[in-house]
């Protein structure tokens, strides 16, 4: 989302990578790059994974910089006051490496169908605040 010099917010990303959580429209692209403002972050995938409400939840797939260490609700806790409340991501994986293509891109299709694994964590029970929550 990109907020205009009138005042209107302006939702920018491809259709297929917007994420249509609680009736609220999320730019993958916008989590993203907040996720990768994080030093400890090097590389970031959001996509949706299926809710057991009617749409989706909000997921990304980390990459940290060699030697880093980085807490899921510390890096949730980064997240909240920089995006709003309903694009804060409900749940995070730690990867060594993320799914790309032969031309690098990275394969977020592959990440959703994978969805949430054991290894995934969820900010929800944790109780996070901002993680999956309906207001901040």
């Amino acid at each position: 989302m990109v907020r205009q010099a009138d005042g209107y917010v302006r939702f920018v990303d491809r259709l297929k990578d917007a994420i249509r959580r609680r009736g609220e429209n999320i730019s993958s692209f916008e989590v993203k790059q907040v996720l990768l403002s994080h030093p400890a972050v090097a590389n970031a995938a959001v996509f949706p994974v299926r809710s057991s409400l009617a749409e989706d939840e909000v997921m990304a797939a980390l990459v940290l910089h060699p030697g880093r260490v980085l807490m899921p609700a510390d890096l949730i806790a980064y997240c909240v006051p920089r995006l709003p409340y309903f694009a804060v991501p409900r749940y995070l994986e730690f990867m060594s490496e993320l799914p790309t293509t032969e031309n690098g891109k990275v394969q977020k299709y592959e990440l959703g169908e994978r969805g949430v694994t054991q290894q995934t964590w969820d900010g929800e029970p944790a109780g996070q605040k901002g993680a999956g929550r309906t207001s901040a």
